[in-house]
């Protein structure tokens, strides 16, 4: 059996962040308490992880102009061309030819976490339901590691997880609740393209 100790350093500093957001979300992200059933499960975090240390490695390598897009979660580095952010549709849970919101970015990592891809697979680590007061949220902030993790909590937050992402500097979040109303917190504001 493989200890903790004993794993990559990788993959103790993933557990690690995650052992943080357990603690910084009440324990509403719980790596240890995540899957249905019960297991050690970090994908609301390690996801976003993986795909921020490539956009590292890109912008280390000298690339300036750059998005990467990784089932939907993406970080957006430079401008495709001068004086354009980058164009990230949110798409509408149900309606799958629609998008819901459009998002100029520029520097930012933009992830969301819903259930029309992959069904109720977002459980609450306390009652191990499944929540149900929004369809998807998405999440805008400086790094993607943080905006996917910060994004599974706040589904299982729900309304009151946009409040939460907002107290963590340079993050924003754009919500669409169970009644298919589109709300956002400040910062998306500025993001949004009309």
């Amino acid at each position: 059996t493989l200890t903790e100790r004993d794993a990559h350093p990788d993959v103790r500093a993933v557990l690690a962040m995650c052992e943080a957001m357990r603690v910084d979300s009440g324990g509403a992200f719980d790596a240890r308490h995540w899957s249905s059933d019960g297991r050690l499960d970090p994908s609301g975090l390690v996801k976003g992880w993986a795909v921020q240390r490539a956009a590292d490695e890109l912008d280390a390598a000298g690339l300036r102009d750059f998005a990467i897009d990784a089932g939907g979660d993406v970080v957006a580095r430079g401008e495709p061309e001068p004086g354009r952010g980058w164009l990230v549709g949110i798409r509408h849970p149900r309606e799958i030819d629609r998008v819901a919101a459009g998002l100029g970015v520029s520097d930012l990592a933009v992830a969301t976490s819903a259930t029309y891809e992959r069904g109720a697979h977002i459980r609450d680590p306390g009652s191990r339901e499944a929540p149900i007061g929004l369809q998807s949220v998405t999440v805008v902030g400086p790094s993607l590691t943080w905006a996917d993790a910060y994004a599974t909590t706040a589904f299982v937050l729900g309304l009151d997880g946009l409040a939460w992402v907002a107290d963590h500097a340079g993050y924003g979040a754009l919500a669409i609740t169970a009644d298919d109303r589109v709300i956002w917190t400040p910062l998306v504001e500025d993001l949004l393209v009309r």
